[in-house]
């Protein structure tokens, strides 16, 4: 996906290494801009990975808020056991119900024991991760989860995550609160090292002695830890499981395919736990596009996996903007805006569609002609007989189909 593996940071930061590009201290030439009657500077590196963003297509207009915002460009903070960094409405203004946060734990790396005010849901991106939980009936949850898989952790219930071998885990988080900081959820560590020895001596039954020397909790938010044997009847003896589990096998679903890609579609409908969040992976082959279409229930937050796309959204009152993606970048779409996704390198666009609700939704423009009367649809749009006849009835959420 990127040039330096994620998964190095840690190693080359540790090792004293400097990340270097070269041709840094030269500028290269590039075209300019070739809309007739317009020009400009020469565009930086930055400025070709949003090709979109420098040259506009003429179908741009207005004023529609910035809808893009990378985790590259997100600050990265740095563990014994990993690593995570986060965008929140602090990065990307208008997501404002939610936030993203990708981490990475190393093999044994811990994410301390916690919980939010925010619900949890999450997509593993890679190796694999044991995951545990407890709900407010005191019953218990412990899995093993890997690429594809999902989990969804409502807001308050106390869960941890680590890293398995191999080689650990990076996974994408997302939180139904654009104002959710990562950086300020509750720590069993911090609990204990806010409340009285003598207070903690008469919650447990023991001694007080035994408290005092909690570590700090910066040392444990995301630490190292033996690696847990295989997952085992043992692992949850004597506790009650909880009745609707807590992740989901994403990959297991059968897509919805066309000749240019396929669509996973995951809610409460198919993973019941997950009321707060819905979901659909999309992969959009070459050549191929999301086809025009909005959601009527709520905002869509995209997170890139790989490969290259643009995205064009129309916001109503002569409104639409275009923006450019690659691998690590998130996007937004507000409620009910009009856009589409269009795979703009030479392979696969993988990326998933989120949504703050219990449900999935969407509309297709092209549906929505083929079942309106033919001769509303030419008396407002003048398409002729060979575009009348080939609207289809179905739904078909990647087209060519």
């Amino acid at each position: 996906m990127d040039l330096i593996s994620r998964r190095n940071i840690l190693s080359i930061a540790a090792s004293g290494g400097l990340l270097t590009a070269s041709g840094a201290t030269a500028q290269t030439a590039v075209p300019q801009p070739e809309r007739p009657g317009h020009g400009g500077t020469e565009p930086l590196e930055r400025d070709r990975q949003n090709q979109d963003l420098l040259v506009p297509p003429s179908t741009d207009h207005g004023t529609l808020p910035n809808l893009r915002f990378s985790f590259s460009d997100a600050h990265m903070r740095l563990e014994p056991g990993g690593w995570t960094r986060q965008v929140t409405e602090r990065e990307l203004g208008v997501s404002k119900d939610i936030a993203g946060v990708n981490m990475r734990l190393n093999v044994g790396g811990v994410r301390e024991l916690h919980w939010h005010k925010a619900a949890e849901w999450a997509y593993m991106l890679y190796g694999t991760a044991r995951i545990t939980a407890v709900d407010a009936q005191g019953r218990n949850f412990v899995d093993d989860v890997g690429v594809g898989d999902l989990w969804f952790f409502p807001a308050g219930i106390p869960h941890s995550i680590q890293g398995l071998n191999p080689d650990g885990c990076e996974f994408l988080l997302v939180f139904d609160d654009g104002d959710f900081d990562e950086d300020h959820t509750f720590l069993i560590t911090d609990w204990f090292k806010r409340t009285p020895s003598e207070v903690l001596a008469k919650n447990f039954g023991v001694s007080a002695s035994f408290f005092g020397h909690t570590p700090d909790p910066s040392e444990r938010y995301i630490f190292l830890a033996p690696v847990p044997g295989p997952l085992q009847p043992s692992n949850t003896a004597g506790a009650t499981a909880v009745p609707r589990g807590f992740s989901h096998r994403m990959m297991a679903q059968q897509p919805i395919k066309t000749k240019s890609g396929t669509i996973r579609i995951t809610d409460s409908g198919v993973f019941p736990v997950s009321t707060a969040i819905a979901a659909a992976l999309v992969e959009v082959d070459p050549g191929g596009m999301r086809e025009l279409h909005w959601h009527p229930n709520t905002n869509e937050w995209q997170y890139y996996i790989e490969g290259q796309a643009r995205m064009g959204v129309f916001g109503a009152s002569g409104q639409a903007r275009t923006f450019d993606f690659q691998a690590g970048d998130v996007g937004y779409v507000p409620f009910a805006n009009g856009h589409y996704i269009e795979n703009t390198g030479t392979t696969q666009v993988r990326f998933l569609e989120i949504f703050k609700s219990s449900y999935y939704a969407d509309v297709s423009l092209h549906q929505w002609l083929a079942l309106t009367p033919p001769e509303l649809v030419e008396a407002h749009l003048g398409l002729g007989a060979e575009v009348m006849k080939g609207l289809r009835k179905g739904k078909t959420p990647i087209v060519p189909a």
